[in-house]
């Protein structure tokens, strides 16, 4: 229990990958049809067409995870592909896989998770679903950002550059840059332009 109290987000994406290895895509908190988090490993030639054809509302695991929350093999006959995109991703290494949802309607997780040699087992659900949830929870947690780091997104934010966003908060640009990552990781954004577009959508600017 204390490993799992410990683990981090970079310890859970790791054991993920390793999970899964022919990919996976994590959606965190989806409002509007748009996630707050995105983390994905999968095939560029298969995101590429996926992204192509607009399958996103047309996936199963879409369909499925905003209906419910649970975990669900890919081969399940209660995972309906109405659209046969699971014969296409077969032909890019997604063979098995399985989806992860939870959360409320209002602010839904939904995740996909591929290997191309064999289903996944219980105990991998399992770990799957521990990883994804608790991906879930951090994602709502640390928005809890300090005035400073807030001060120096805002200025960010109009447009300032960093020499001109120290100046104006009387700091050195070396500081305002530890402020700023800061606040990246506590919204864990991989750019300071996302975590500015996730502090306007937690109103936090």
């Amino acid at each position: 229990m204390q490993g799992e109290l410990s683990s981090t987000v970079d310890d859970d994406l790791e054991r993920l990958r390793q999970l899964a290895p022919a990919g996976f895509f994590i959606g965190l908190h989806i409002r509007f049809t748009s996630p707050l988090v995105i983390y994905q490993t999968y095939d560029r030639a298969w995101v590429d067409h996926y992204t192509a054809r607009g399958y996103v509302l047309r996936d199963p695991a879409t369909l499925w995870g905003m209906a419910q929350t649970g975990v669900i093999r890919w081969s399940d006959p209660a995972f309906a592909d109405p659209h046969g995109i699971l014969p296409e991703a077969a032909t890019f290494g997604l063979r098995y896989g399985l989806t992860v949802a939870c959360g409320p309607a209002s602010s839904r997780s939904i995740a996909g998770f591929a290997r191309s040699d064999r289903e996944f087992d219980a105990s991998e659900l399992d770990m799957i679903q521990t990883c994804v949830l608790r991906l879930h929870d951090r994602a709502t947690l640390q928005t809890d950002l300090t005035t400073a780091q807030l001060e120096a997104l805002r200025c960010l934010a109009r447009g300032d550059r960093h020499a001109d966003a120290a100046l104006r908060l009387g700091i050195s640009e070396s500081a305002l840059k530890a402020r700023v990552m800061g606040a990246r990781e506590r919204l864990s954004a991989r750019t300071t332009a996302e975590a500015i577009r996730r502090a306007r959508d937690h109103r936090l600017l």
